[in-house]
Formats: C-alpha cells, sequence, structure tokens
C-alpha cells in the first residue's frame, strides 16, 4: 500500500475566518475511489470532516468536489489516479459560497436551472389520456443530454462562471437544450428565444472546462453549440451573438479574412447608436496604439475557393 497525504480544505464558519488546508496522512489501497478515502478519513481520523455523498455509485452527482483545482466525482474516480508528489489535494466545488469543508451552496446552481423551466410544455390540445410518443430518432437527439446528473461539476469550473455570476451555466443550457429538442415540447421557440438572451448560449467562451468536468456524456458545450445552430435557423438572431456569427461568415465566406472593421458594427447593430458609440473608446485605444485593423479590407489570394468551402457547407445544411 502506498502511503499519501491528503490536503484537505477545511472551513468552519464558526472559528474559521478563511479556509485553510489539512494534512491527513493515509494508507493507498489498490481499486479504492476516492470517496471511499474520505469515509475511512472521517470514520478512523476525523469525524468532523463535512462532504456530501449519496448513492457512491455515479448516479446521483452529490459527491462533487475539486481535486488539484479540478472538479470530479469522487465516487467514480480511483485515488490512485490523484497522487501528485505523495499528496491529493481536495477542495470545495468553486463558483459557489462554501457552507463548511467541501459543502457548498447549491442555491445558486439550481437558481440558474429554474430559468430554463427544466419540464415538459406540451401542447394544450394533446389528449392527456394518452401517451406522448417518440420515434427512436427524435429520442437520440436528446439521448446524451438526459444523461445529466446535476452534480454541478460544470458549473464549478466554468470560467464564464467565474467573471459573469449571472451566466445560465454549462447544466442550464444543456437542460434548457434537452426540451428544446425534445419533439413532445410546445415550446421550442420561445425556449430559444430565452437562452439566446444576454448572459445565456452566446456568452459561452467555448473554453471546453463543462465538458472535460462532465462525469456524464452531456457534454454540455457540444449542447451549447447546437442550440446555437437551432437558434439560428429557427431566426432567433435579434441578439449580439448570433449576429456576430453571422456577421463572422458574410465576412469570411465573402474575402477568406476576417474584417474587423465591419464585425464589431455588425455584433451590437449598424442602427444601434448607443452600443456603437460605446465601441468608440476602444477604437480611439487601438488607433492611438496602432493595434487597428486596415481600412481597406482585402481578400486573400484564392478565396474563389474558400467561397466554394462555404457554399457547399450550406448546400449540405439544406
Amino acid at each position: 500500500m502506498a502511503k499519501v497525504t491528503f490536503r484537505i480544505s477545511r472551513f468552519n464558519p464558526d472559528t474559521d475566518s478563511a479556509p485553510r488546508y489539512q494534512d491527513y496522512p493515509f494508507e493507498l489501497e489498490p481499486g479504492i475511489t476516492l470517496l471511499n478515502c474520505l469515509n475511512r478519513i472521517r470514520a478512523e481520523q476525523d469525524p468532523s470532516l463535512a462532504y456530501r455523498m449519496s448513492c457512491g455509485s455515479a448516479i446521483c452527482g452529490s459527491c462533487a468536489m475539486r481535486v488539484h483545482g479540478h472538479a470530479l466525482l469522487a465516487c467514480k474516480t480511483q485515488a490512485s489516479q490523484l497522487v501528485k508528489n505523495g499528496v491529493i489535494r481536495i477542495d470545495p466545488l468553486g463558483n459557489m459560497k462554501v457552507i463548511r469543508d467541501l459543502v457548498v451552496d447549491l442555491e445558486p446552481f439550481w437558481a440558474s436551472l429554474r430559468k430554463v423551466k427544466p419540464w415538459l410544455m406540451p401542447d394544450a390540445l394533446d389528449n392527456p389520456e394518452k401517451e406522448r410518443q417518440q420515434t427512436q430518432a427524435q429520442f437520440h437527439l436528446i439521448d446524451d443530454v438526459t444523461t445529466c446528473i446535476l452534480c454541478a461539476a460544470c458549473y464549478s469550473d466554468c470560467n464564464v462562471l467565474e467573471v459573469d455570476p449571472q451566466f445560465y451555466g454549462p447544466a442550464t443550457l444543456a437542460k434548457g437544450h434537452r426540451f428544446i429538442f425534445d419533439s413532445r415540447d410546445a415550446r421550442k421557440d420561445d425556449r430559444l428565444e430565452a437562452v439566446s438572451e444576454l448572459h445565456g448560449v452566446w456568452d459561452c467562451t467555448h473554453c471546453g472546462e463543462c465538458s472535460t468536468r462532465c462525469p456524464t456524456e452531456t457534454k454540455p458545450l457540444a449542447r451549447i453549440e447546437e442550440t446555437r445552430e437551432a437558434a439560428i435557423r429557427a431566426g432567433v438572431t435579434n441578439n449580439n451573438g448570433a449576429r456576430h456569427a453571422l456577421g463572422f461568415r458574410e465576412t469570411v465566406g465573402k474575402s477568406g479574412r476576417l474584417n474587423e472593421n465591419y464585425l464589431p458594427a455588425r455584433s451590437v447593430g449598424f442602427f444601434n447608436i448607443p452600443a456603437l458609440i460605446g465601441l468608440m473608446p476602444v477604437g480611439i485605444r487601438m488607433f492611438m496604439r496602432g493595434k487597428n485593423p486596415p481600412l481597406i479590407h482585402h481578400s486573400i489570394d484564392k478565396v474563389a475557393e474558400v467561397r466554394r468551402v462555404f457554399s457547399k457547407f450550406e448546400e449540405y445544411r439544406k
């Protein structure tokens, strides 16, 4: 058995002004999970250690925590895979207030989830005495996202939430996808409008942390991308994010090169005077530092090939 040190974040609001680390020596048995290590530490060394757990089978999502700065499920992870220089460092989930030790206040996570109304809203004219059936192909559209266990690992490691607490968060947007793509739901357009607003799908920065940390097949980033595509197909484009994506496609598809003078105005709207005025200070600072893009936008060589690629893609989409 290997001897390791568990370095666990401790915080008691009654006695501590800030979190601190406490070390626990531990003999690591082959095949033991991180959760079972914590259970043994609490049983044999420190009964005051607080953390959440329930099923122990990667179903309930209760035991999510951070190890060496990244979120994971303690019950699903082999402890031997986590050792770094003889230490396993454990912290509570990020982007949420710590209540005690490894227990965080999940209310912001649940509040975000409620924003997308995560329940079916079928057509009121449907016969309530009959099942609303789906084909296999229809279920396949939501199959992956139904595996979400609401563990909040993605919420914890989301870089956007770190700077914008109002961002919906990966799990919420994935849950929105689940009902947007559900053939039994009658409010698809309303849902697409809601998640396309400020702090919704277009505020994701594509860092990929959510999908990397997700312990299931939900992979929120892929669901966010699919929701964006669905919004544009449905004509939900009266927002900065959709306009930015369309402007990017327009300028690159035309010249093979991004027109950085055109894109900001296209993104906020050519007739949105307050927003255009708001862009001016940034433009002036860029000009003063010689970082402004060329005023005359030039095409790349062999731009016809780029246009053919875009044309083929449009044919494929149709």
